[in-house]
């Protein structure tokens, strides 16, 4: 039976931004996940690091403050993965007034710290900006403002590989099936995909089980009452045609919310996102046709040319995991977080609401309230910036010279996306490499055996979902042939050793 210091259930952003941090500390770290790293909220999200414009008008001031200032810390953390992004919001006098976005953009430019990558709001002629092409001719006016996109698997991914570099212990497919207390420390039971199990001794525990962690305290606590959290669905749809990279729309609706247009996966639009209340398993969510109706009409009553749900190429689903309100409007509900400090019978800390945004500062301030438990552990480190695997390119577009430097036979596309994920990373890929014949067979979009057992042995993919969907985004250019033969090929090789970073 093993003993580690900290178990951390839940292979989500806060699961992975936690178990990265307590290492660092130097604690014996496990995170396990029931599936897949990112497999369902994180890897559904809008995939933004912002500080969240829309929650000014709900008057969450200290978030929007957090947000922004993280906003930049994990740019410098990823800046291959990270990258600046300006947004347009068209204005429309029937819909806020103009004094008001402008007032809500100087707020947002003010309370986070300025710097080059993200420059201050202004007015715009929306006939003399390069977007402008894209929108209604009778939207005249506008302002932007910027933010930053990330690839939000990719961020969890990144987290975890780094948290196993410092000595964790990450285990995906493997469920916790048993957590009870004994003389003030807890023993778990974790069982994997093949029905093995595995028992740990622990002395503290981190329920980061995002749409479950209500669940979980309630078991952990024998808690009675109302439910901790409000679970809301949001979709999102993809369509395939093109977008300028460099620009985002923020589209104000007649209902108060608002949609993202935003460039996706080089030559897509990705559209997102809507609020509804969830019940049933976390892990089924799906776009409903009304969800996918909705944005499209949405987005229409700003493009110039509509879209419609028969173009949508790809919609996928999250559940968000939401502090509980009476507020009927989901949209209302806050996106702010709290973290729970259980001390009887056992020290555990339960992970409550959150955003992609404030992943890692939410990790500082957990490891931070379990000190009493974890008197051991070393001091808060994460602000310095420090950067996650395969940052030391630079941004994606100095990554991906590099790697065309290093591999000029390297087809534009597949340097462009292996830098964009893997930054210097690619590198590795390339060890023993000569030329394009040396990757192995190309199931299609670029994606070659070398790198299915790249994935496979050095970022947990099991099947063809977690390479073509959380990793790669491949799904999107392969088709039912080609994905077919993908799982076929993975079906038939040999299962690679389950040591060091890989999960047993």
């Amino acid at each position: 039976m093993d003993d580690v210091d900290l178990l951390v259930i839940g292979g989500g952003i806060n699961g992975a931004g936690i178990a990265r941090d307590a290492s660092g500390r130097g604690l014996r770290v496990l995170l396990c996940e029931q599936h897949d790293l990112a497999a369902h909220t994180s890897s559904a999200s809008s995939k933004l690091i912002h500080g969240g414009l829309r929650y000014l008008e709900q008057g969450e001031f200290g978030l929007v403050r957090k947000a922004l200032g993280e906003r930049e810390v994990v740019r410098r953390q990823a800046p291959h993965l990270v990258h600046p992004l300006r947004f347009v919001l068209p204005w429309e006098p029937h819909l806020r007034p103009r004094w008001m976005l402008r007032a809500g953009l100087w707020l947002y430019d003010h309370l986070g710290r300025r710097s080059p990558a993200f420059p201050a709001s202004r007015a715009l002629e929306l006939q003399h900006d390069p977007l402008g092409q894209w929108l209604s001719p009778a939207l005249r006016q506008a302002f932007s403002y910027a933010d930053a996109q990330v690839d939000d698997a990719w961020l969890v991914l990144l987290n975890a590989l780094d948290a196993a570099q410092r000595g964790a212990q990450v285990q995906v497919r493997s469920r916790c099936i048993d957590l009870h207390p004994v003389q003030g420390r807890w023993r778990a039971v974790l069982e994997s995909a093949d029905g093995q199990r595995h028992p740990v001794n622990v002395r503290a525990v981190v329920n980061a089980a995002g749409p479950w962690a209500g669940g979980l305290l309630e078991r952990m606590q024998a808690r009675s009452g109302g439910p901790a959290l409000r679970l809301v669905q949001g979709s999102h749809i993809v369509l395939r045609r093109p977008w300028p990279d460099d620009s985002a729309c923020l589209l104000q609706q007649p209902d108060g919310r608002v949609v993202f247009l935003l460039p996706f996966a080089h030559d897509h639009l990705l559209a997102g996102t809507t609020d509804t209340d969830y019940r049933g398993d976390p892990a089924r969510c799906s776009a409903l046709p009304s969800e996918v109706t909705y944005l499209c009409e949405a987005a229409n009553r700003y493009l110039r040319d509509p879209i419609a749900p028969d173009e949508v190429v790809w919609a996928f689903a999250g559940v968000r995991p939401l502090l509980a309100d009476p507020d009927p409007r989901a949209a209302q509900l806050s996106r702010d977080y709290r973290l729970q400090v259980q001390v009887d019978p056992a020290p555990a800390l339960h992970v409550l609401g959150g955003k992609l945004t404030t992943y890692r500062v939410l990790a500082e301030e957990a490891l931070d309230l379990l000190r009493p438990a974890l008197p051991q552990m070393g001091p808060a480190w994460t602000a310095r910036g420090d950067p996650l695997p395969g940052s030391d390119w630079g941004d994606a577009a100095q990554a991906c010279s590099r790697l065309l430097a290093l591999a000029p036979w390297l087809p534009a596309g597949i340097a462009r996306r292996w830098a964009g994920a893997y930054g210097s990373r690619s590198a590795e890929l390339l060890q023993g490499v000569q030329g394009l014949h040396d990757l192995g067979e190309d199931f299609g979009g670029g994606l070659h055996a070398r790198e299915v057992d790249f994935l496979r042995e050095r970022e947990w993919a099991c099947d063809t979902d977690d390479i073509l969907w959380r990793r790669s985004k491949l799904g999107l250019r392969l088709d039912a042939a080609q994905v077919a033969r993908l799982q076929a090929w993975m079906e038939g090789r040999i299962p690679f050793p389950r040591k060091g970073l890989c999960p047993p």
